[in-house]
This record gives C-alpha cells, sequence and structure tokens, in this order.
C-alpha cells in the first residue's frame, strides 16, 4: 500500500526515475573516469597510523559486511519507499561528490596497499580483474555504509549499521587500501550528502 501511494504522486515518480538514470549514467561512466584516475601521478601522504599497521589482506571479511549491509537496506527500502527515494538520491550525490574530490585531490595509493577484492564492485570499474587503487579522497567503502546507516529508521538496524561502518572504516586501513583521512572524511562529506539527499527527495 505505501508503494501503490508513492507511486501514484507523479513528483515520486520522476524523482525515482531521474535518480535512477542518473545514478545508471554515472555507473556507465565508471570504467572511463577510474581508469584516467589510474593513470595519473598524485601525493603519497606520510600516514602516521598506517605506518604502525601492518598491512593484512581482509577482503573477504570487507566483502562479506559490504554487501550484507547492502542488502540488508536493498530489503529495508522495499518496505518503505520514502526511505528508497532519499538513499537513492544520497547515492547519486555521494557518486558525484566523490568524483568531484578524487578529481580535485589527486593521490598514490598508501604504502604497502594490499588490493581490495570485490568481484562485484570491480564489474562497475571495468571487469572482475581491475583493481582501482587511487579513488582515494574519500572513501567509498566507509561513506557507502555510513549512509545506510543515516537513512535506516529503526534503532536496532541503525546500531548494526553503526557498528558495520566503524569495522569496515578499520578494514580498509588494516588493508592499506585508504589513508586515515579518507575514513575520516567520509564521515562529514557523507553527513552533507544525506542532508542534500533528503532535501532533494523533500521528504
Amino acid at each position: 500500500m505505501a508503494w501503490r501511494k508513492a507511486w501514484a504522486d507523479p513528483k515520486y515518480r520522476v524523482k525515482t526515475i531521474v535518480a535512477t538514470i542518473l545514478l545508471l549514467i554515472i555507473l556507465m561512466s565508471f570504467p572511463i573516469f577510474f581508469s584516467f584516475i589510474e593513470r595519473r601521478e598524485g601525493i603519497q601522504f606520510n600516514d602516521r597510523l598506517l605506518r604502525i599497521i601492518p598491512p593484512i589482506d581482509v577482503s573477504g571479511l570487507t566483502f562479506i559486511l559490504i554487501w550484507s549491509m547492502n542488502l540488508f537496506i536493498c530489503f529495508r527500502s522495499a518496505q518503505n519507499p520514502d526511505m528508497f527515494i532519499v538513499m537513492l538520491s544520497s547515492l547519486v550525490i555521494l557518486c558525484i561528490s566523490r568524483m568531484i574530490t578524487i578529481t580535485l585531490i589527486p593521490l598514490n595509493p598508501p604504502i604497502g596497499l594490499i588490493p581490495l577484492k570485490d568481484p562485484i564492485s570491480s564489474l562497475f570499474y571495468g571487469g572482475s580483474e581491475v583493481f582501482i587503487t587511487k579513488d582515494l579522497f574519500y572513501s567509498g567503502h566507509t561513506s557507502t555504509q555510513f549512509l545506510i546507516f543515516l537513512c535506516l529508521t529503526k534503532r536496532n538496524d541503525k546500531i548494526i549499521a553503526f557498528i558495520a561502518t566503524i569495522i569496515v572504516g578499520m578494514l580498509v586501513l588494516i588493508q592499506h587500501v585508504h589513508y586515515t583521512i579518507d575514513v575520516l572524511a567520509a564521515f562529514v562529506f557523507t553527513y552533507v550528502v544525506y542532508l542534500l539527499g533528503k532535501k532533494v527527495a523533500d521528504l
């Protein structure tokens, strides 16, 4: 009934269709964009925290956590059209903002980086054997998980999502996939993205 009522609203339909088309266009542009990013040179930070953390491959745990939470937000969004449009709108803005920050702040990967093996995400980057290492500022893994936390409404759901966000942020540091600043900045940028997403959704 909630979806039938929401879809009967022309404004909701238009926003959903436009946001979906924009997201598809962005995803299709990823291989070209990240191919360019990988070819350019950038700055390499002297990250004091990473210097004391020996790099360990935790791809399996990171993959399970990320995609479990992605499936979880899809399940919750299917039950709540308001949550769906906020998440969808915010995700579009998140992708655009990351493309802007990654372009404006060229970084070389941290010392000791171990490529994160994620066969699903790799498909959007150009293939299952493609590893992107310079999509650094700000962390997409952390920001996506934090966005899920912000969009969820039930208390227990938010607790689970927040714990998952913190763990994912720690895991990408353990694997030296990101600098510390990438992970910390993700929380700030994502909160702004969420506020903009809510404004676009008009909720």
